[in-house]
């Protein structure tokens, strides 16, 4: 069954990039579990993926339909052999770094610094007083 859309051809279009062509997966539908209700009980909605030359397996039941699972699984395939191809130049390490940056202790210096230009703020502020009328 093809996917549709401009989502799915873009889709298509990154994971022809990595090199994965649609013979190497190997797609097969298992009833999901957790929340959902009947539907989750009664309809494979859950998508299992599995790239057979890397051996990358994939699960996806987010969705309550099996084309949009589907298609989330292929995506988070193509995340999965991104990240092991390019390593540490991955989009999920990045995001990882920057935060690890953005935690990072400063420095005393810069420390002192930024408490001096916020002293000086405030003593320009105080010396603004009311005026009298």
């Amino acid at each position: 069954m093809p996917l549709f859309g401009d989502r799915a051809r873009s889709l298509g279009e990154r994971l022809a990039r990595l090199g994965v062509r649609d013979e190497d997966l190997e797609e097969s539908f298992v009833h999901a579990g957790g929340k959902g209700g009947q539907n989750v009980n009664k309809v494979a909605t859950c998508v299992v993926l599995v790239h057979r030359p890397t051996r990358i397996a994939v699960k996806c039941q987010r969705e309550r339909t099996q084309g949009a699972n589907r298609l989330i699984a292929r995506q988070m395939l193509a995340d999965k052999i991104e990240e092991m191809r390019l390593g540490a130049a991955s989009r999920r390490q990045q995001e990882a770094e920057k935060i690890r940056r953005q935690k990072r202790r400063r420095s005393r210096r810069s420390k002192q610094r930024m408490m001096q230009d916020k002293h000086a703020v405030s003593a320009k502020k105080a010396m603004r007083g009311k005026v009298d009328e």
